[in-house]
């Protein structure tokens, strides 16, 4: 078991989003004009991240975006600090984790995430099946979601392949939600989706949501599986099932936070080809499984 604080969300704070929109209301600039004064001071940012940061569709989050929302308290005449103190520097981006972030950065701007920050991860199931061929067939996923304010609708899935020349799997939304966009990237390995909610959440409301991922022959070869946490979760089960022809000679569990070393303790198969671990207020960071065959 590895524990980490439990995540709260201050709803008293105004949103990065909201005091963006605000500054920007009164300046009365528009986000071209914006876009060419932080030019003229040699910053280089898109149109598209600024508007999906005054929408609160993607929020800053490495140092180079710090810098720019720095630039963007001057011209805006807002107070220094007024915009960078309603982002967390704890709080890692959508890519974080991953081998390359900014791929991740890059197919996630094609889905609204703008809920994700209000969506405290209260517990989450994750049920990995590998077949005979030693290929990952399915993973199923169970989350126990609650709002903490009032709208969020979705919930995004990001998913990553190691072997880029397979195809990608295909989502199955199996209770309480429906697919709404999904972005591939198979040069990246990538595929992104969002599972929409089959009703809007309300302040304190829970959901609970479970899909499928399922692979596509021929299956890309088994080594590992973890799960990657932006935010903390209060409970985390992972289970990896083997194909009785397939059991792995050794296997260990593996658990990253930010900022701390990997750590690492060997795991026994059972006599039901399965192995299974539970973290309690875990995260951020990745959790997961490795294994070979002797």
């Amino acid at each position: 078991m590895f524990s980490e604080p439990d995540f709260a969300y201050d709803s008293t704070m105004p949103s990065f989003a909201a005091a963006l929109r605000s500054a920007i209301d009164a300046k009365g600039l528009g986000l071209v004009r914006i876009q060419d004064r932080l030019n003229r001071r040699g910053v280089s940012v898109s149109l598209a991240t600024l508007s999906y940061w005054q929408t609160g569709r993607s929020r800053p989050a490495r140092q180079s975006s710090l810098a720019v929302v720095r630039h963007l308290e001057d011209i805006l005449d807002v107070p220094r600090g007024a915009l960078t103190a309603l982002i967390d520097p704890h709080r890692p981006a959508m890519g974080a984790f991953w081998p390359r972030e900014t791929p991740v950065e890059d197919a996630v701007s094609g889905v609204d995430i703008g809920w994700d920050d209000r969506l405290t991860r209260l517990s989450q199931h994750d049920r990995v099946v590998v077949g005979g061929d030693r290929g990952e067939r399915t993973s199923t996923s169970r989350q126990v979601l609650r709002a903490e304010a009032d709208g969020p609708d979705r919930w995004i899935v990001i998913n990553h392949i190691d072997e880029h020349d397979r195809a990608l799997p295909t989502i199955r939304p199996l209770r309480n939600c429906h697919l709404g966009r999904t972005i591939s990237r198979p040069e990246s390995g990538l595929l992104v989706a969002e599972l929409v909610f089959d009703t809007v959440l309300r302040r304190g409301e829970t959901i609970v949501l479970e899909h499928e991922l399922v692979s596509r022959p021929p299956h890309p070869l088994a080594t590992n599986y973890e799960r990657k946490f932006r935010l903390p979760v209060r409970e985390y089960v992972l289970e990896v099932c083997f194909d009785p022809a397939a059991a792995p000679g050794r296997c260990e569990q593996f658990a990253r936070t930010a900022g701390n070393a990997e750590r690492v303790r060997p795991m026994a198969v059972d006599d039901r080809h399965t192995v299974h671990s539970v973290a309690l207020d875990f995260g951020p960071g990745c959790f997961g499984f490795r294994w070979d065959w002797d």
